[in-house]
């Protein structure tokens, strides 16, 4: 289990965006930097620099991954044949807990994370608590049936921030969603830019 060593708002705090869309974001507030010299710390950046930030805002908005975690995952995707930004793009989405918060099923990945880890989800009938879990393309992920009333999934579900991406077929009745394809970039409803191709610039060095 990968464990959030922060509150989720510092990561928009420092990142100085609302990486998750989210209202209550304290960026919507105070578009600076923490601390009492957040407003006058606006040097420019290295190219390392941008670099670095790239790949903490796309690690930050995955449930700040661990760094061992999420360079795993990198290696995997240079691995893999084409483009390795886009490659990375459909590991970290094919990853459970993503798709139970792409689905609507809990308000924000990191209650992904604790949903699944808790048991309240199943892969093809069989219960996965394992939330960096890979689906694969047809995959069936759905929330146990004793599960489908808790505040927080119907919550979720009626939430008007965002949308269900086309690469998942969700029914809220059912609270089942299946995996259609991996997305690419293009794809991801991201509610800020993320640049893949820097984290690769990144790990290239």
């Amino acid at each position: 289990m990968s464990k959030r060593i922060s509150s989720k708002y510092k990561i928009d705090r420092r990142m100085g965006e609302n990486i998750w869309g989210r209202p209550k974001s304290p960026v919507n507030r105070r578009e600076f930097g923490p601390g009492q010299h957040g407003q006058r710390r606006k040097g420019k950046l290295s190219d390392f620099g941008i670099q670095l930030r790239a790949k903490q805002k796309l690690k930050g908005y995955y449930g700040n991954i661990t760094e061992k975690q999420f360079r795993r995952i990198y290696a995997e995707a240079a691995r893999l044949r084409g483009d390795t930004g886009e490659k990375l793009i459909g590991l970290l989405e094919s990853r459970l807990d993503a798709i139970v918060f792409r689905a609507k099923f809990v308000p924000t990945v990191f209650a992904a994370r604790q949903f699944v880890n808790h048991g309240h989800v199943k892969v093809n009938g069989q219960r996965v608590n394992i939330a960096s879990y890979r689906c694969k393309s047809g995959d069936v992920i759905e929330v146990r049936e004793k599960s489908r009333q808790m505040a927080m999934v119907l919550e979720a579900s009626q939430l008007a921030e965002r949308d269900v991406p086309d690469y998942l077929e969700v029914d809220h009745g059912k609270m089942a969603a299946k995996y259609v394809r991996v997305p690419e970039l293009a794809d991801v409803p991201y509610a800020v830019h993320m640049e893949p191709n820097l984290v690769v610039e990144f790990y290239s060095r």
